[in-house]
């Protein structure tokens, strides 16, 4: 019983000096993996507080792996119907803004939900994304992305990555 008793007291230190978001100056690095229609990659972001609830940053994914529909080019004829995957159509990269209203709900000291806006190379668009923070220097996220505005209405399979909704789950880093 005195081992439980110790290790639930560890546990309970160990949960308590998390930290969310605290305003000004806060910087957090979060690598995840994206998981979305046709590919998965890598997204790794930036934020950095400008205030009590807000803060701004940079966001890129790449995704590693496609599907194989978009690994070759489809050829008919001699034409080109449709073109593989390049670097331009895995690749994005985008400024964000968050509104961190982790303290406004009040849910856990450690706790931090983040709804907010970016703009890339392939849309501008809105995330949801929540944090958990188990030490003061580590935990975990979870985003959801979505376009809400595209730059091209006529998508080939290839330009569809990144144009899409998304979820980036990870690692999450106090700087």
């Amino acid at each position: 019983m005195k081992k439980i008793s110790v290790i639930l007291l560890l546990l309970s230190v160990f949960f308590a000096h998390g930290q969310a978001f605290v305003g000004s100056g806060d910087q957090k690095l979060q690598i995840g993996a994206n998981f979305q229609d046709m590919a998965t990659g890598i997204n790794v972001s930036y934020d950095y507080g400008l205030g009590e609830n807000i803060s701004v940053g940079l966001s890129a994914v790449y995704a590693l792996g496609i599907s194989s529909d978009l690994k070759h080019d489809v050829v008919a004829n001699g034409e080109t119907l449709v073109e593989k995957a390049g670097f331009i159509d895995r690749f994005d990269l985008k400024a964000r803004f968050n509104a961190n209203i982790g303290n406004v709900l009040n849910i856990d000291e450690n706790f931090d939900l983040y709804p907010g806006l970016n703009i890339g190379f392939k849309n501008f668009g809105g995330h949801v994304g929540a944090r958990y923070f188990f030490t003061n220097g580590f935990g975990l996220f979870t985003e959801a992305q979505f376009p809400i505005a595209k730059y091209n209405d006529n998508l080939t399979p290839a330009e569809h990555i990144h144009n899409q909704f998304n979820l980036n789950i990870g690692a999450v880093f106090n700087l």
